[in-house]
């Protein structure tokens, strides 16, 4: 079973696609996917209340979570279940609404979020675009923290089987015109192990972390772009 037939079997893959305005060029889909997954973290950094046994699973998790650090592997797959890209780094994540993703294969991008602006810088073509951020994660989950609002407002949160060793959580948006049709996050006991995003657009995106620690002390330079780095640079609004 070749690996594309054995993610889709398993279900272990759900699709997102960030096809708003903004902050992508020629390898720019790579760094989407992160901003997506960086919107879902972001969520899952703020508060979550609520009697369903899902949400008590997430709540579970983010108690006490201030930082975050992570290797990643993400694959994403067309409509058709063709392998699209492949790629690989390292994210760190601190609350309350910053990011950093590195990326080293196959393109080399840095993506930062300092709490105003998404800066994605490609290494490669020498330019960056950047945006501000409340206008970057529009429409996306992230944009629940400045709301300071609970999870199942807008999503329904339950629980999911996936026939492996992880422990499940499935959100699916209330809002019929998201782009983000669903999520899962997969955890292995109190270690986030595996995201999966669908969107509208039947595109699949799977993130597996590793070497994942809670709370490391992170330096505010890793969350700083420096704007002295030269290359193009691309205004977005």
């Amino acid at each position: 079973m070749n690996e594309v037939d054995r993610l889709k079997n398993q279900q272990l893959i759900d699709r997102v696609i960030w096809a708003r305005r903004g902050i992508a060029h020629r390898a720019g889909r790579i760094g989407l996917a992160s901003l997506r997954l960086a919107s879902l973290l972001f969520l899952l950094c703020g508060p979550a209340t609520g009697a369903a046994t899902g949400a008590e699973r997430l709540e579970s998790y983010l108690k006490g979570l201030r930082s975050l650090s992570s290797r990643f592997e993400q694959v994403t797959l067309s409509a058709d279940g063709g392998r699209m890209v492949e790629s690989q780094g390292t994210l760190y994540l601190k609350r309350p609404g910053k990011f950093r993703w590195e990326y080293g294969n196959p393109v080399k991008q840095v993506i930062i979020a300092d709490g105003k602006r998404v800066w994605l810088h490609d290494l490669e073509l020498d330019q960056v675009s950047h945006q501000r951020q409340g206008k970057a994660l529009e429409g996306t989950p992230a944009q629940l923290l400045a709301m300071d609002e609970p999870i199942e407002r807008y999503f329904r949160v339950s629980l999911w089987d996936g026939g492996d060793e992880r422990e499940w959580v499935e959100l699916q948006p209330k809002a019929k015109d998201t782009q983000v049709v669903r999520i899962r996050i997969g955890f292995i006991g109190e270690r986030l192990d595996t995201l999966l995003m669908e969107d509208s657009f039947l595109q699949l995106t799977r993130f597996t972390f590793t070497g994942t620690e809670r709370n490391p002390i992170l330096q505010d330079d890793l969350f700083r772009f420096d704007e002295s780095t030269g290359g193009e640079f691309l205004q977005i609004d």
